[in-house]
């Protein structure tokens, strides 16, 4: 029953606002008399409800008030600023509204803490004032705006914390001068990219925490001069370069977080020391015995190595074999194996887990955790159990046990079978209660991302189940196309940490189920692997010259049985060397139609009318001879409609002929940066729609040859030259001449380097590694060309620029990035598309393989089925020591590559680069 007494000022002594069990509601007519002068320390966790009294401005002498978890709403009196106050905590409860400017006049005020409220609006600059005042907490509420830059004014802090409440960047400079500070906590931040903030003068800091603040450039040396540091979290950020060897002076550094950034180098011997490290999700350079594991004592190094982080070629799991090929997953979450319908078995994941850690169960999927509980304590933490009823129809085992984690969670299954599964998630909140208590005011809010594809934002559970401990399944599509599968739950910092008890935050998941959408073969039949399908795509060219000797042994293309084998043969595949001659008049110069990079190409005419193009390659070439057996080999096996389609091919006496479909409008090249007067001639007009067109037909013919054909390839030489244009401006990817078949889509290492000079991504160029994500790089420097009609290798506005992608950055630096497209378009596009896509190409040359998108996300993102997150160029300052390492790299191989020469004719690397700027078989003629 609510007590409501009448307001009586008999108690002017008061100094700690103390709140007897016996209160059940706090409202401005209480009773004062019954507040007492205490000495103990103040009650919390009292369920009380109401609002905060006004009029306790009316006790002059108080100086504490701490409502501690309770369940009191509306806003913040401003009328208590004219309070003597030393310490006031609101934490966790439903506080709504702006943190009073007023507050910053209690400059008696040490300890601020409103943390687990719904605070809004900007912080106020006047806290600023604040001279006294050692702890300031402000975590999980809804601000905006970014962190004031009075806050430098705070030179009695001691900790400070701001957890996920919605701020932006960049951390203030004037951080710098809070000298005192031990504990610096901030996170979840919005805006802009920022280099790492000053934090030198901070000799005290003991526990450094900022996750996810869009920090870039390296990790300061003088962290390690920073002796008292004992954690270092620094997530979720885009740090590069090296890890400082200083690091290794921080003896009481028992905690280093480094995940999901873009460091590189080799790992330091004193990685190991401390108790828990994550390196996951970052480029190192890996030793052979690093990647023997991804757990290396007490380091996180799941995809952690340049070499293999992309998904599906994790460096850490290459050398496990498979024993089987599955086509199904069920995954108890934080339970014991369960059993339902007598077929589907659940498997274990009981197990304990620690912080950062990766642990495979089973022989098909493994667990990774991200984040630290730090005032848990408990071994078991990351898995809890239900201990009330469950408001479940159907499997309530299920939803029993749960999985949690700080920051992330991470499922990934391996060795399954490639195709689309439907991916059932099993969510059950049963950490918070529903009653009207502080406990039932905990929110827990996280991503869900699938195939490393952000699929759901800012997930509540309660929300979507509709309450506490009610069941709710999110079900969604995966294509698994490098038999591995990877469901990752992210914390962003939103929603509360600490109710109703301390460490209640981050993913829960209660179960995972993973069916196919395809029916598996039996388990008495085998599946083709990709080496299996080379090998057969290698034997057919073979039975195929065969034929032709064996036909010419028996004297079988003489005249006489000529013509009635060689329309046979043509519909095969197989053109006879007359046919060539009669469709182009004896390679007459007027058929020629165009010169490509291993020979020139012809214009056809079959003797049933159909129009074709023959690209002439040298037979006495070792390299045109290699290019006209994988061309075969490659196209030959491929069905799509934005690949050139081949109709067959020509060997005979010495000639090497590709009889390809022709394209009655060139290439892109010749559409885009062809003269004015050829296109005007011609007709040929590329306007923004058309261009949007042409970008999502190329996009979906590198994810079909990335993951939708039978056999993977790698096409290594994606650029405008090689995309023709059909009668109706469709786009179509020719030139498979250097394309590579992604053997069990692994990267492939001191592969020949071969491609075009700015067009080539810069891991394959500077190392050999070679992925699919070379081929989307490649795409997105054609996409940027696309929209701005402008070569990537010419001079460019700015000199400054070495390439067209570092105009881009530019522009974006300047938010200008309407003034990368063609002048030609004129005025007619929108401009949110013309960001769209920019934004999309600035993700596939991202200069980490790891962070460019697939192509089938690619396709998505271009056909609005997927957001495309907002991209943050890279400091021109960070690209130019980037492009410096390039160069610097590729003249050291450079001369590596001469030396071999000298010692050995047989080296297959000759050249770092193929410089084949005019490789297309449509290059028009002067």
């Amino acid at each position: 029953m609510m007590l409501m007494l009448q307001l009586e000022w008999r108690s002017r002594q008061v100094k700690s606002l103390y709140l007897k069990r016996s209160w059940s509601h706090l409202e401005a007519n209480a009773d004062l008399d019954e507040l007492k002068e205490e000495n103990d320390s103040v009650l919390k966790a009292q369920n009380l409800s109401g609002t905060l009294p006004p009029d306790l401005v009316r006790l002059p002498f108080l100086q504490e008030i701490d409502l501690t978890l309770n369940y009191l709403n509306g806003t913040i009196p401003k009328q208590w600023a004219t309070l003597n106050l030393v310490n006031i905590s609101f934490y966790g409860n439903r506080l709504s509204g702006p943190i009073p400017k007023e507050f910053g006049k209690i400059t008696t005020l040490k300890s601020l803490v409103l943390e687990f409220n719904q605070l809004s609006g900007n912080l106020p600059p006047e806290l600023g004032s604040l001279s006294q005042i050692e702890r300031l907490l402000l975590s999980s509420n809804n601000f905006t705006g970014a962190l004031p830059a009075t806050f430098a004014n705070l030179t009695a802090l001691k900790q400070f914390v701001i957890r996920g409440s919605g701020l932006s960047g960049p951390i203030p400079a004037g951080i710098s001068l809070l000298k005192n500070l031990t504990d610096l906590t901030i996170t979840d931040l919005n805006g802009s990219d920022s280099p790492f903030p000053n934090l030198e003068s901070m000799s005290r800091l003991s526990k450094l925490e900022l996750r996810s603040c869009n920090i870039i450039g390296a990790l300061p040396d003088y962290l390690g001069k920073l002796i008292n540091l004992k954690v270092i979290e620094l997530s979720n950020n885009k740090l590069s370069g090296q890890i400082p060897m200083s690091f290794n002076d921080l003896k009481n550094m028992y905690l280093l977080f480094l995940s999901k950034n873009q460091l590189s180098g080799p790992l330091p011997d004193w990685i190991y020391k401390p108790d828990f490290v994550d390196l996951s999700y970052n480029n190192f350079t890996i030793t052979k015995f690093e990647q023997q594991t991804c757990q290396q004592g007490s380091v996180n190094l799941f995809a952690s190595s340049l070499k293999g982080n992309s998904l599906g070629n994790i460096s850490c799991l290459e050398n496990y074999n498979c024993p089987k090929t599955w086509y199904s997953l069920y995954i108890n979450c934080g339970g014991k194996s369960i059993t339902f319908d007598g077929n589907k078995t659940y498997d274990d994941d009981s197990s304990e887990m620690e912080p950062a850690r990766y642990r495979q169960f089973g022989t098909n999927w493994a667990l990774i955790t991200s984040g630290h509980f730090f005032d848990s304590g408990r071994p078991d933490y990351y898995k809890w159990s239900n201990t009330t009823k469950l408001a479940v129809d159907n499997d309530a085992e299920l939803y029993m046990d749960a999985r949690v984690s700080p920051n992330a969670l991470t499922y990934y299954g391996f060795c399954l079978g490639n195709g689309n599964y439907t991916v059932n998630l099993h969510f059950a909140e049963i950490m918070f209660s529903d009653d009207k208590t502080f406990s039932s005011i905990g929110r827990r809010v996280f991503d869900i991302y699938i195939q490393r594809k952000l699929v759901v934002k800012d997930f509540d559970i309660v929300k979507e189940a509709g309450g506490i401990r009610k069941e709710v399944i999110k079900k969604f599509t995966a294509g698994v196309t490098s038999n591995a599968l990877e469901i990752r739950l992210y914390w962003a910092g939103k929603g509360t940490t600490t109710i109703p008890f301390g460490s209640v935050y981050g993913p829960l998941i209660s179960a995972i189920s993973v069916e196919p959408d395809f029916t598996p073969p039996s388990e008495n039949s085998r599946s083709i692997s990709a080496g299996v399908v080379a090998a057969i795509v290698a034997a057919g060219a073979i039975v195929i010259i065969l034929i032709i000797g064996i036909m010419w042994w028996k004297g079988c293309l003489r005249l006489k049985c000529l013509r009635a084998r060689e329309k046979k043969a043509s519909q095969s595949g197989l053109f006879t060397l007359r046919q060539i001659k009669s469709a182009t008049n004896n390679f007459d110069e007027s058929f020629k139609i165009g010169e490509g990079g291993f020979g020139p190409v012809y214009k056809g005419v079959l003797s049933d009318g159909t129009i074709v193009a023959i690209k002439q390659l040298s037979s006495k070439s070792t390299q045109g001879s290699r290019e006209f057996i994988n061309e075969i080999g490659m196209i030959s096996t491929l069905q799509h409609p934005n690949l050139v389609k081949l109709y067959g091919f020509c060997m005979e006496d010495d000639q090497l002929l590709l009889i390809y479909e022709y394209m009655e409008n060139n290439s892109l090249a010749h559409a885009l940066f062809a003269k004015k007067e050829d296109l005007e001639n011609r007709q040929l007009r590329l306007d923004w729609k058309t261009r949007k067109r042409i970008c999502i037909g190329i996009a979906k013919g590198l994810a079909y040859l990335h993951g939708e054909s039978k056999i993977k390839i790698i096409h290594r030489d994606i650029k405008a030259t090689n995309v023709l244009l059909d009668k109706d401006l469709s786009p179509k990817i020719s030139d498979f001449g250097l394309a590579k078949l992604n053997e069990d889509d692994k990267t492939h290492m001191n592969t020949r380097i071969a491609g075009t000079y700015g067009y080539m991504a810069p891991e394959y160029a500077m190392h050999g590694y070679l992925t699919d994500k070379v081929d989307v790089y490649s795409f997105g420097i054609v996409m940027l060309e696309i929209v701005s009609g402008t070569n990537n290798t010419v001079s460019h506005p700015q000199e400054e620029c070495f390439s067209l992608l570092d105009w881009v950055h530019l522009l974006k630096e300047k938010d200008d990035l309407m003034e990368l497209v063609d002048r030609k378009l004129g005025q007619d596009l929108k401009k949110e598309e013309v960001r769209m896509m920019i934004n999309v190409a600035l993700l596939c040359t991202n200069f980490s393989p790891s962070l460019r998108p697939s192509m089938s996300s690619v396709v998505s993102m271009l056909e609005g089925k997927t957001n495309v997150q907002e991209v943050v160029a890279e400091s021109t300052e960070v690209l130019d020591d980037k492009k410096y390492k390039m160069m610097q790299q590729y003249y050291k191989q450079k001369g590596e590559n001469s030396t071999s020469e000298a010692q050995s004719i047989q080296t297959d690397d000759s050249h770092a680069f193929i410089y084949d700027t005019d490789s297309s078989i449509w290059e028009p003629r002067n």
